[in-house]
């Protein structure tokens, strides 16, 4: 097995008035994956992103990125990356095609305007490549920062907050963008707000809050391990209470009409059999069942506010 393509160790940023921004934090990104990184504001997401992208000196531990040292070989390092902030930052007046030539040339490579004309189609640019960025959409500007960070072909790609401030559908249009360069073998962190955007892209998921990785997991292993399902039994008629053996497993709702019930999905039994059973006993009619996940919203939060650590 391959290396991962960015190793982590025991890292720590300390600030001059003891501010722990990063504590102890070790991580492996596996080449070509999507790791999405979540947590509240001040968490530590940007400070790990610009210590990796060698804009801020760790105070302590390492991190390489395919092998190379960000501190002793910071400019091999520094090349494999490409960074796209979360502030739209472009000369007005520059084209969409001199703008990537220039990001390119930033990293000391020699023109290459066929690979330039690929990544502008490809990211449905090529049309505007004369076109002003003043002249562009907020989503348009959004995919000119991807074609700089990509201009000198980078095998890792962050990405900080990428749709913030777009509406639904360039969301989701982002979103194909993002597994399209996954699809070409591009290594992708994103930082993100959104709970279902790190839902609907991500292999794995990080929860850093005071600094502190409390876990990364596979999407899958996560929903699966932290999920509960709610179970809704609607009833043929209303009721006016619950039975006492039944109020403390079940939650009538105020029209009477219906009952919730929460359980683990990894429990060996569930218990929806017997309350079925018991509400038959009792003769009550149940006209429909309906069940609901808990989304990455309901675990994010859970995590959070309960501080779990240690599942790097």
């Amino acid at each position: 097995m391959s290396p991962p393509i960015i190793q982590i160790e025991h890292l720590v940023k300390r600030y001059d008035s003891g501010t722990a921004a990063l504590d102890d934090v070790s991580l492996e990104i596996r080449e070509g994956e999507i790791l999405a990184l979540l947590g509240p504001n001040g968490a530590g997401k940007t400070t790990l992103i610009s210590i990796i992208c060698g804009l801020v000196r760790p105070s302590g531990g390492a991190v390489r990125v395919g092998g190379h040292d960000i501190q002793r070989d910071w400019r091999a390092a520094r090349r494999m990356i490409g960074l796209v902030p979360q502030e739209i930052a472009l000369d007005p007046f520059e084209t969409v095609l001199s703008c990537v030539r220039f990001s390119r040339g930033l990293y000391g490579e020699p023109p290459d305007d066929p690979y330039l004309e690929q990544l502008l189609r490809s990211l449905a640019l090529w049309d505007k490549r004369d076109a002003r960025t003043r002249e562009l959409s907020g989503g348009m500007k959004r995919r000119v920062l991807i074609a700089k960070a990509l201009a000198h072909r980078p095998r890792v790609l962050f990405l900080d907050e990428p749709t913030a401030g777009v509406d639904v559908a360039l969301r989701r249009e982002m979103w194909l963008v993002v597994r399209d360069l996954r699809a070409q073998g591009v290594t992708i962190i994103l930082t993100t707000h959104y709970l279902e955007e790190a839902e609907e892209m991500a292999d794995r998921i990080g929860v850093i809050n005071h600094g502190r990785l409390l876990l990364v997991q596979p999407k899958s292993e996560l929903m699966g391990e932290f999920g509960k399902k709610h179970l809704t039994i609607t009833l043929q008629e209303p009721l006016a209470e619950l039975a006492p053996e039944l109020s403390d497993r079940l939650v009538l709702a105020a029209d009477g009409l219906s009952l919730g019930y929460d359980y683990d999905t990894r429990a060996e039994r569930t218990g929806i059999a017997q309350l079925l059973a018991a509400l038959n006993a009792q003769g009550i009619a149940v006209r429909d069942i309906s069940t609901k996940e808990s989304s990455l919203e309901d675990i994010f939060l859970s995590l959070v506010e309960g501080g779990q650590e240690g599942r790097a």
